[in-house]
């Protein structure tokens, strides 16, 4: 298996590679806005600047939901408490942890609880 921490860094950087890609595509349609005086909410040729706008938010906050569970691995690290399911106690399996570093449950409780 390969190291956690290295694997939480790789997974960081990306993250935060995305956030500001996606910082910079929200300025893009704010400033495409700010020199347009139409009428986008009526526009029926295509999606309004402010659906795009909402997109580039929601897509932000979902990254910015990933580092928090980053933060979150990484204190499970220091404790000695990553790998080991919050519901049951028992090890999360290592297929898990590699396809999802931040796993907080087991597969078994995760079904469960819908995740």
């Amino acid at each position: 298996m390969t190291d956690p921490e290295v694997v939480l860094d790789e997974l960081e950087r990306d993250v935060r590679q995305r956030m500001a890609s996606l910082t910079a595509s929200f300025d893009q349609i704010v400033a495409a806005s700010r020199d347009s005086n139409a009428d986008d909410e009526h526009d029926p040729e295509g999606a309004t600047i402010a659906y795009e706008r909402q997109q580039v938010a929601a897509l932000s906050d979902a990254a910015e939901t990933q580092l928090a569970e980053i933060a979150a691995a990484r204190e499970r690290l220091q404790a000695g408490t990553y790998g080991v399911c919050e519901s049951c106690g028992d090890a999360i399996a290592p297929g898990r942890l590699e396809a999802r570093p931040t796993a907080r449950l087991c597969i078994d409780c995760a079904a469960r609880a819908g995740r």
